[in-house]
């Protein structure tokens, strides 16, 4: 069976609700606060676990207490941690989420995460084969990023890019990239300001297929010189947090079965809408049985964007 290897981030999330973000220099009060076990890579990871994927986590974290809480949780959740490694002296990563009307904004310390280096990678990808899924964003160095993308595509891996946050985003990257996931401001930023179905079509003269999501939208993808789109599940969101990151992972794992890119994105939709109803980064991420019964009191809901 062909395995999911998540390479990225593993954050300890620290979220508030506000009212509206506070202007410079300004104190407001807060409400809701608490902490989560969070970043793009170990989210990914939690979610093609959960669907049901064999699925290893590669990254780094620090030797603290936040290191300890992140990797436990990642076992917890059923996510292999053997190429999870500990960096001394380095704290772990940390972002701060300010959840708006539920939407929300981050500041992120990397930590440890930004010591992920060519020579891990090697490790994290030593025993991976032809037929495996390599999923990787943009919270390690970005030299890192296109190093992996490059080593999966020797090993006959389908690669998958998430261009996370897009800032300082090294345009190598889409050569190695079988699937790039941006989300409609990520596509903008690197097609130079392009509406979306033009972005992808731009970022498509690189060889790769792309998917834009687009939040309560769906997504659009462009593959084979088509664009096309699918509408996604109409919820009530509470916390957008981890809608991104649960589509990625859901679609390494459908995609690590075999399924049509069609159906697998049909799966990571579902996904991602039911993760919106719930509040917290992994603590949102559904189950794939959670899934099915949450399709199966759903419409068709497949249409051109």
């Amino acid at each position: 069976m062909n395995r999911v290897f998540v390479i990225g981030s593993a954050n300890m999330d620290l979220v508030i609700g506000a009212p509206r973000l506070p202007e410079m220099g300004e104190t407001i009060h807060g409400d809701n606060f608490f902490t989560n076990p969070g970043g793009k890579g170990a989210n990914q990871a939690v979610a093609a676990a959960r669907a049901g994927a064999k699925t290893y986590f590669c990254g780094l974290v620090g030797e603290d207490l936040y290191g300890d809480t992140l990797a436990g949780e990642l076992k917890n959740s059923g996510v292999d941690i053997s190429l999870l490694g500990r960096v001394r002296g380095c704290s772990s990563g940390v972002a701060v989420i300010t959840v708006v009307q539920g939407d929300n904004c981050i500041v992120l310390d990397g930590g440890a995460n930004m010591r992920v280096a060519e020579k891990n990678i090697d490790d994290y990808l030593k025993e991976a084969h032809g037929g495996d899924v390599l999923l990787i964003q943009q919270e390690i160095p970005s030299k890192t990023v296109v190093y992996a993308l490059k080593k999966g595509k020797e090993k006959g891996m389908l690669t998958l890019l998430n261009p996370a946050p897009a800032q300082n985003f090294d345009k190598e990257a889409l050569r190695f990239a079988d699937i790039v996931l941006p989300n409609e401001t990520e596509a903008a930023e690197l097609s130079g300001g392009a509406e979306y179905s033009e972005a992808a079509e731009i970022l498509a003269e690189n060889g790769c297929t792309v998917i834009v999501t687009l939040g309560a939208q769906g997504c659009h993808i462009f593959a084979d010189g088509q664009g096309a789109g699918i509408a996604c599940p109409k919820v009530k969101a509470a916390d957008t947090t981890a809608a991104g990151d649960t589509f990625c992972g859901y679609l390494a794992a459908r995609l690590a079965e075999g399924r049509s890119l069609e159906k697998a994105v049909g799966d990571a939709l579902a996904a991602a809408s039911l993760a919106v109803t719930r509040r917290g980064a992994q603590k949102s991420i559904p189950f794939a049985d959670e899934v099915e019964q949450f399709k199966s009191k759903q419409p068709d809901n497949s249409e051109t964007l």
